[in-house]
């Protein structure tokens, strides 16, 4: 049994030599500016995400320099001073001063690791950070140091030099590190590296089967250097049969270490973690818990899985994810969700079953040895019950997959789906050959149909009518819309006035001020033309009918961009939404569709209103910021033709006035009325591209760096109007953008005084035209109000005037919007310096910031050792100057 006093006595002695001279001080400072410099470097900034990802990213590269400089001395020096034959002299047996040496190294990491927490101090100050995946962070951060710990003593162990032992521990940590990164490396050998078992951690989640992994890597190496420093004991004669037995033992150690790690994390321990995310994003919800406990147990739900069985690192954490949510499902639904695991090689037997059921391999780019590459893979589902099946085609990084399959689990538990209805507009949403994104989502859950507004709608169909670019239809067909609405029906409308989805390089075709566009493109220039919009596109009827305003032909804009890399390359028309925006209720958090939202992205949107003195109840969903305003169609757009489809198109002007009018404009309102006599239930968005398939695509393919609210948007806002609300809370279950918000507010208002200044420019430049054009028209009044003229005389002198004050002004103007130009130019450019400026600013605090503490404790410990040598000198020995 080790004696703790012992223990106690080595660990003292060797942490004292540590921090009794200047290096160790010197180490650890060194290991707080890199990991600062690391932490907050300029992608930091670029992703504005309150968040130690950075660090994370190379905390295993900052531990190839910290472990060895640790333990380069834990025996190296012993050896080289004479005082390991004096150590091992003691009373103490050889595991005792081994576990003294290695607590001793581990309190000095430990020492440094707590002076690096000084970087989440400069994270809390300029944002807001999720605590509880700070915690499991530096618990995996001290973890991994530990582990490699053990195998920096072992490289000491193995020489009498400090230097060679820093070289041979850097060489020996590294291959735990760069296993994973190795050409011949596979799925196993990822699994043995750090940087994988690192990752859980880093996402605010401690799992059991990564503490055991750190744990058994400690023990082996701790093995190892137990098996060098009792060496000593063996006799001359046997040294060779002695280490071949011992190497033969370490085999055998790693091997079942190996072992028990993939039996412990494959069966026993997998899902046993704890989730330290502040929204608990790794536990099941109790939306979940509650459809599985609801499954009818005579009519169970089969889910059969297709799984490649290696995937691209990308998608690793993906697919381990989806197995093990499975498997709890499983487990606590019981009998009642069976589970069937197929693996799919190419061109294989199962890869002929996954075709049929519609599961196809989905090409996705990799990263491998620096080059990319594409690979094709698999990672669906098929969910099938006696009522009803569901396929899942693919499973992408963004896909929030507890969702996915919840909701599809949930659907064929039940025996009957309701109906949504697709109304038949010229944005031709459910065409067979090309059908829109959103349809398809919404199939996953609904059944669908489509609906045409020619004729009476049937009032007991559908449980939502969804109605995408109403402002096409004719005037017959807007009187059918409006009458369903009229009944209090549930609808969910989706008009533009931009319809930026419809765009081209020869600009935008279908917005509801342009002409119905002719069938055919260049073969139905000789048909009929088509018959016009109902109002000329305004949606009048449908307006009436829920006391609301929308001009069809006003699009809003935005200074608000949370994405420091965006800025500059999209244009103001696209809007983010978000309550960061310093609009508290850009989503309406009384809203079961929107509660809970934190970002969506819309682009040229128009505004929706009340009308004064309406009984209807209307509730705004989405917002604006402050720092927007809006613009007319004349000051956006100017004519164009698309020789592609032989349609008039409308293109955006490259100059667009844009006057801040400081209002959060509505974007999005629910309009209801509970009276018997006006029933309504509507869902008005004055913005189609928010349901552009881009969205839908992204969320299920992207690499997640984006994760725009717009398609749980799109589906709460079905599921409400139905009645449906058990997937709601699921929907927005997702990690809180935590945002550097000290870096935004300061950025914020450079971009709003950018704004100001541009608006005085253009205003300066039309008062300067407008003078050239006044003293055009006085020079003219003067020759008309002059009676000494003959009247040929005065048309000869106002032709002359004509011609020469038409070249000055077009002169002048031209001169005029060139200084303009150039005035906007260099306020953007004063703007930019003046956000990486800020940036900068930031960026050299968290260098500074976090090494003061331990500077200043190892002055203070450098002052109070100077001193105590200086007390005990007597005076009479001290040189006089």
């Amino acid at each position: 049994m080790p004696r703790s006093h012992v223990i106690f006595a080595v660990f003292k002695r060797n942490v004292s030599s540590y921090f009794s001279g200047v290096l160790g001080y010197l180490f650890i400072i060194v290991f707080v500016v890199a990991g600062s410099m690391l932490a907050f470097n300029t992608q930091f900034f670029a992703e504005n995400v309150a968040s130690l990802d950075q660090l994370s990213r190379w905390f295993p590269m900052l531990l190839l320099f910290i472990v060895p400089a640790i333990t380069m001395g834990a025996w190296a020096d012993e050896k080289k001073l004479g005082t390991d034959e004096l150590l091992f002299t003691l009373p103490a047996s050889d595991f005792e001063i081994l576990l003294g040496k290695y607590l001793a190294v581990l309190a000095a990491y430990s020492i440094a690791l707590a002076f690096s927490l000084m970087d989440v101090v400069v994270l809390g100050m300029i944002g807001n950070p999720d605590y509880g995946v700070i915690f499991a962070t530096y618990f995996g951060y001290w973890l991994a140091g530990a582990a490699l710990l053990s195998a920096g003593m072992f490289a000491s162990v193995l020489t009498r030099s400090a230097t060679v032992a820093f070289i041979l521990g850097v060489v020996i940590c590294a291959i735990p590190i760069f296993i994973g990164y190795l050409p011949i490396a596979g799925d196993f050998a990822r699994e043995l590296s750090i940087q994988e078992q690192l990752r859980d951690f880093t996402t605010g989640v401690v799992p059991l089967s990564g503490i055991l992994y750190f744990v058994s890597l400690t023990a082996f190496m701790f093995y190892l250097n137990l098996v060098f420093i009792t060496k000593r004991h063996w006799s001359s004669g046997r040294q060779t049969g002695m280490g071949l037995q011992f190497a033969l033992r370490a085999i055998c150690l790693a091997v079942i270490l190996v072992s028990w790690n993939v039996l412990a994390g494959e069966a026993l321990f997998r899902g046993v973690r704890g989730d330290f995310t502040a929204e608990k994003l790794y536990s099941l919800s109790p939306t979940t818990r509650e459809i599985l406990d609801h499954i009818d147990k005579d009519k169970p739900v089969d889910v059969t899985v297709y799984l490649s069985p290696d995937v691209p690192r990308e998608y690793v954490e993906t697919r381990k994810r989806l197995v093990g949510l499975l498997r709890e499902f499983s487990r606590i639904a019981g009998g009642r969700v069976s589970l069937r695991f197929v693996n799919v090689e190419p061109s294989s037997k199962e890869a002929e079953e996954a075709k049929l059921v519609g599961i196809r391999p989905v090409p996705v780019t990799t990263e491998r040895d620096g080059r990319r590459t594409q690979r094709n893979i698999y990672l669906g589902a098929v969910v099938s019950s006696s009522f009803d099946e569901v396929v899942i085609p693919f499973f992408g990084r963004a896909l929030p997959v507890e969702y996915e399959l919840t909701r599809s689990v949930g659907t064929v538990a039940n025996e009957k789906r309701l109906t949504i209805g697709i109304l038949t507009t010229d944005a031709q949403v459910m065409t067979p050959s090309a059908e829109w994104q959103v349809v398809t989502e919404l199939k996953k859950q609904y059944k669908v149909e489509q609906v045409s507004p020619d004729s009476k709608i049937d009032e007991k169909k559908y449980s939502v009518l969804l109605a995408v670019l109403p402002s096409s239809l004719t005037q017959p067909q807007m009187t059918n819309l409006a009458a369903y609405v009229k009944k209090g029906k549930p609808v969910l409308i989706f008009d533009d006035p931009y319809p930026y989805v419809f765009s081209s390089r020869f600009g935008v075709r279908n917005a509801p001020r342009q002409p119905k566009p002719r069938p055919g493109g260049m073969m139905g220039m000789r048909s009929p033309p088509p018959p016009p919009k109902a109002d000329n596109g305004k949606d009048t009827m449908l307006l009436r009918a829920l006391d609301i305003a929308w001009d069809n032909g006003e699009v809003v804009w935005d200074l608000f961009d949370p994405h420091p890399k965006f800025a500059g390359s999209v244009p103001e028309e696209f809007l983010f939404i978000s309550p960061k925006s310093g609009t508290r209720t850009a989503f309406n958090p009384d809203s079961p569709v929107t509660a809970g939202m934190q970002e969506m992205l819309l682009a040229f949107a128009g505004t929706v209103r009340s009308r004064a003195g309406s009984d209807l109840t209307f509730q705004p969903l989405l917002r604006t910021s402050k720092r927007s305003g809006l613009m007319k169609w004349e000051e956006f757009t100017r004519q164009g033709f698309d020789p592609t489809t032989f349609q008039p198109s409308v293109a955006l002007r490259d100059e667009r006035p844009r006057v801040m009018d400081s209002f959060s404009h509505v974007l999005a309102a629910h309009i209801t009325s509970k009276d018997k006599a006006r029933k309504r239930n509507v869902i008005f968005v004055a913005d189609i591209d928010l349901i552009s398939d881009w969205f839908f695509h992204e969320r299920a393919f992207s690499d997640a760096d984006l994760k725009f609210d717009n398609v749980p948007f799109v589906l709460n806002a079905v599921d409400v109007l139905a009645g449906d609300d058990r997937y709601l809370e699921l929907r927005k279950r997702r990690g809180t953008k935590r945002s550097l918000t000290r870096v935004e507010i300061q950025t914020a208002e450079f971009r709003k005084k950018r704004t100001k200044e541009q608006e005085k420019a253009v205003a300066d430049a039309k008062k300067e035209l407008e003078a050239a054009k006044e003293r055009f028209a006085i020079r003219r009044k003067e020759i008309e109000d002059d009676k000494s003229l003959s009247p040929r005389t005065k048309q000869l002198m106002l032709r002359n005037l004509q011609e020469t004050e038409s070249r000055r002004v077009a002169v002048a103007e031209a001169n005029i919007n060139d200084e303009k130009k150039s005035r906007i130019d260099a306020i953007k450019a004063r703007t930019e310096r003046q956000v990486r400026a800020t940036e900068r600013y930031y960026q050299w605090l968290s260098a500074v910031i976090p090494p003061i503490p331990a500077v200043v404790l190892g002055l203070v410990v450098f002052a109070s050792g100077l001193y105590n040598e200086r007390r005990d000198i007597s005076t009479d020995r001290l040189v006089k100057r």
